[in-house]
């Protein structure tokens, strides 16, 4: 699914109508059935970087999400093992339906369950780019598998 070039310029101060970053989700082959994790590319001067998982999780695939999580501690210290966690939102508290102090308490606050991998924009416009993200997206596998498991789709 490649991003629209357009801007949505209705209540934005800048009226420019075209975006200049390019976008691109790989979407899981049960993204239309269900809430479930996909691959991203984003494409931007100076900004370029790889995501995988579920990004802005809606209640119902956070909550299993996070189910899993408390459930399988250890499956999640191996699914995020060696790769970075997307800062996103947060909630303030742990869910009351969850321990508050579980070992990855601050995990179970989390409303973006994405990892993310940074390139410069040289590595971006140079001969292998595309091996390099197929290589990131590969190390996505451990979160990707965990997350498919937790909101029950196949990996």
């Amino acid at each position: 699914s490649l991003f629209r070039i357009y801007r949505d310029t209705r209540f934005a101060k800048d009226k420019s109508p075209y975006k200049t970053m390019a976008g691109i989700y790989f979407r899981h082959e049960r993204s239309k059935e269900a809430y479930s994790p996909g691959l991203y590319l984003h494409l931007e001067p100076r900004n370029v970087f790889a995501g995988g998982g579920i990004w802005h999780a809606d209640t119902k695939t956070a909550h299993a999400i996070r189910t899993a999580i408390a459930k399988d501690p250890d499956g999640w210290s191996k699914a995020k093992d060696g790769i970075q966690l997307a800062e996103g939102e947060k909630l303030k508290r742990v869910p009351p339906a969850f321990d508050k102090d579980h070992p990855h308490a601050e995990d179970l606050k989390r409303k973006d369950f994405a990892a993310i991998e940074r390139f410069t924009q040289k590595e971006a416009t140079t001969l292998g780019f595309l091996e390099r993200y197929e290589e990131t997206c590969r190390s996505f596998t451990p979160l990707m598998a965990f997350l498919c498991r937790a909101v029950r789709v196949p990996y």
